[in-house]
């Protein structure tokens, strides 16, 4: 017997149900893996609450890892047996799963389950981010929204070990000191203290060439103004809610900003991009300088009490369902 997370209605955590489900066999261009760990991501909330609309019945979990148990004609990526990886489609909240195989990337040795699961699609969106949306520079100065989240982290390291001073909002002292060793420079709590003031007074004036933003709603109108003339917005999440409209003169106002609304699989969108991606990713593991700590695991069956520590901000770093 098979068993995965089915969501049939939209709502809370309490929608996440544990059935019996059957996979089969693979089609063309198909693999079959049978997973050992499954990434935890604020998406897969934007999914379950109906924010990202997907049609009912469906399994959610967008990111996982384990071994090739059987491919479909045509198949020429993996053979069974592998041990892989994948961001993307839709669907890993599960014992087994079918995945395209184009979408799958081999682990190198020095890469575990539980790492691949919890760094696939936080990884590669801060590489996305971090090279591919705005190309960090040593000597840059950015700022990272909640900096001790999984992303948050993984950002923290990367920027850093490209040499850039990193800026990083954060809810609690702990957050603070876990931020700032993972190479967040200046952790700011935006619980006490007015992170516009704080990024002011860090530049000397000058401000940033670039915010990322995960948080959306309470963070947005503010981190506009942490920019420099020309600087770049990059909104890639909502955890506070979506933005409100406003009017795109406010981007010339404040000093012919741009703005982009990233999405990781646009970026990834062809199996070229996602090889370099996974390849840059497991790199800069492999060199130490982003160390993937998993700070919670949850079996997968109780996905909805990993959901609920998730929302309500009890998290850092990453987090795994294990299967």
């Amino acid at each position: 017997m098979t068993y995965a997370i089915r969501i049939h209605e939209s709502g809370g955590p309490e929608v996440l149900k544990w059935e019996e489900v059957h996979v089969g066999e693979p089609g063309p261009g198909q693999a079959k893996i049978g997973q050992a760990a499954v990434g935890l991501n604020f998406i897969d909330v934007y999914h379950r609450t109906g924010l990202y609309k997907q049609q009912l019945p469906f399994t959610p979990g967008v990111e996982g890892a384990g071994r090739v148990t059987a491919v479909g004609p045509g198949v020429e990526q993996v053979k069974p047996g592998d041990r892989v990886a994948y961001a993307g489609p839709i669907g890993g909240y599960a014992e087994e799963r079918l995945v395209p195989a184009d979408r799958l990337v081999k682990l190198p040795d020095g890469i575990s389950f539980d790492q691949a699961a919890a760094i696939m699609l936080q990884g590669m969106t801060a590489r996305m981010l971090l090279r591919a949306v705005y190309d960090v520079k040593s000597g840059d100065t950015v700022l990272i929204h909640a900096a001790a989240g999984g992303v948050g982290l993984v950002m923290c390291q990367w920027a850093s070990g490209l040499g850039a001073t990193v800026i990083g909002t954060v809810s609690t002292e702990e957050k603070a000191e876990l931020a700032r060793a993972h190479g967040c420079d200046h952790p700011i709590l935006y619980t006490q203290q007015d992170f516009v003031e704080e990024v002011k007074k860090l530049t000397g004036g000058e401000m940033l060439p670039v915010v990322y933003d995960s948080v959306g709603r309470t963070t947005f109108v503010h981190s506009l103004d942490c920019l420099k003339k020309r600087g770049l917005m990059v909104l890639f999440g909502n955890a506070s809610g979506r933005v409100e409209p406003f009017d795109a003169s406010l981007l010339a106002q404040k000093g012919s900003l741009f703005l982009t609304r990233p999405t990781l699989f646009d970026y990834i969108g062809t199996r070229q991009e996602l090889e370099q991606s996974a390849s840059d990713l497991f790199d800069i593991v492999g060199s130490g300088k982003v160390k993937v700590e998993v700070k919670q695991r949850f079996p997968l069956k109780n996905a909805a009490e990993a959901h609920r520590a998730l929302e309500a901000r009890q998290t850092t770093g990453s987090t795994i369902l294990t299967v």
